[in-house]
């Protein structure tokens, strides 16, 4: 039925990337769904064209348009989220960070921003004309419905996913279409455990109980706490998560996580978007326990709060004696980005039974071999702060994990203090002295 319309609108990619013009806003790519042939057919107008801003994010594999023009003249790229690439771009301006609250990003794409044009990557159309948006869903039927035009790329190799809604776009909201073959995924490894992840993590571990539901950033120790609910004992899990990654597979695996405890799709892991493995691609293809949502649903603190013991895990850089929480920035110089993080923060703390964590070595190591604190006074001058400190529940390092709810600010520098790194405590508490934040006991 939808195949003479399917017909019509196949084109090749330069025909299709002809569409956009000299100033335009291009919502783009996210994590693993970079549209490859549209990259490339892009780079190939760089001479004719100018100021073209491209938006996306979490980029894990080169991008030709990028790397054609290394001077910005023809093509901008704007990150949701930086990824390590588009990190590097940062530092020699050849890329700009957007600020956000993650499950706000498909109100600004319907209020706030112009979108010129969506052109994304796609699992092939199914029998009713639709076109699922596979491992990333995200925010792209926002964007889709305020462009003036859309450019599909079809992978054969994108897996069709299951979702809520907004998780695909039909035929009739397609302007070009452009078959892609079978072209892979990209690869995205897990990280590497180390041991003092595994540390830090042992300390959430016992904070889990039956029956949570799981949200885990993205990270060493994320996998590390993964890794171990898959050998626990813990059972009927939930999953309720921005990112999907293969530890959430691997405790699936482990027959730990039924969802059957969960408030709101009971039975089923929500996801806004995914990267890892070919088993991560394989484990979404055509799941039903898999639901692929908007932002605006897997974010939203008060959709997310409402499944009970809602235990949220994400990393951090550093934070000050007060609370506060820098994950995005070392200084003045973005390393990612603020994410969903503060989302899980508040969903967590107001999910009934609910705990946030942010996780962090004490330590880290500058390039000239000089140990320094994570926990600090004040924050390092042009730190962005993530999570405002009246949001923050627990933090966690490799020496223990302290919950700062409804604590003054003394008895905060105190209890960050004791998960310091012995050897900055006593300094530790100079600074807390000299900020007004240590009280003298007797």
């Amino acid at each position: 039925m939808y195949m003479e319309e399917y017909r019509k609108k196949c084109v090749s990619a330069d025909e299709a990337v002809k569409v956009i013009r000299n100033g335009d806003w291009v919502e783009f790519a996210w994590a693993a769904t970079v549209p490859g042939l549209l990259d490339d057919a892009l780079a190939r107008r760089k001479d004719e064209l100018f100021d073209v801003n491209l938006r996306g994010g979490v980029i894990i594999t080169p991008m030709a348009c990028l790397e054609c023009d290394p001077a910005g003249e023809h093509f901008t790229w704007n990150s949701w989220h930086l990824g390590g690439r588009e990190r590097k771009m940062v530092q020699k301006g050849q890329a700009y960070y957007i600020p956000l609250k993650y499950s706000e990003l498909p109100r600004y794409l319907r209020e706030n921003v112009k979108t010129d044009v969506v052109a994304i990557q796609v699992a092939p159309m199914d029998a009713h004309g639709y076109f699922s948006f596979g491992v990333t869903v995200s925010h792209y039927a926002a964007a889709i419905e305020k462009a003036r035009a859309v450019i599909v790329e079809v992978n054969e190799d994108m897996p069709s996913v299951h979702g809520g809604y907004d998780h695909a776009v039909h035929i009739s909201k397609v302007d070009y279409v452009v078959e892609g073959g079978h072209r892979g995924l990209p690869i995205l490894p897990s990280a590497a455990a180390s041991d003092l992840d595994r540390q830090i993590a042992e300390y959430v571990l016992p904070e889990i109980t039956d029956g949570a539901c799981i949200q885990l950033g993205i990270g060493g120790m994320p996998n590390a706490l993964g890794k171990m609910i898959a050998e626990s004992n813990l059972k009927d899990l939930g999953v309720h998560t921005e990112m999907l990654v293969d530890g959430f597979v691997d405790m699936v695996e482990a027959g730990k996580v039924t969802g059957m405890c969960k408030k709101l799709d009971r039975g089923r892991i929500v996801y806004a978007f995914a990267a890892g493995t070919q088993k991560l691609y394989d484990f979404l293809r055509n799941n039903p326990s898999v639901a692929g949502y908007p932002v605006d649903y897997t974010n939203h603190p008060f959709i997310a709060s409402q499944n009970d013991q809602l235990i949220s895990i994400n990393s951090a850089l550093e934070v000050d004696l007060t609370g506060q929480v820098c994950s995005e920035s070392a200084g003045p110089s973005m390393i990612s980005g603020a994410g969903g993080q503060l989302d899980f923060v508040e969903a967590a703390y107001n999910s009934k039974g609910g705990k946030s964590f942010i996780c962090l070595p004490s330590t880290y190591t500058d390039k000239n071999g000089q140990l320094h604190s994570r926990i600090k006074g004040m924050m390092t001058y042009g730190a962005t702060i993530t999570d405002t400190r009246p949001t923050v529940q627990y933090v966690v390092t490799e020496y223990g994990k302290v919950n700062l709810k409804g604590l003054p600010t003394w008895q905060r520098a105190e209890a960050l203090i004791s998960i310091a790194h012995p050897d900055f405590r006593e300094s530790l508490i100079e600074e807390a002295k000299q900020l007004k934040i240590w009280r003298k006991k007797a």
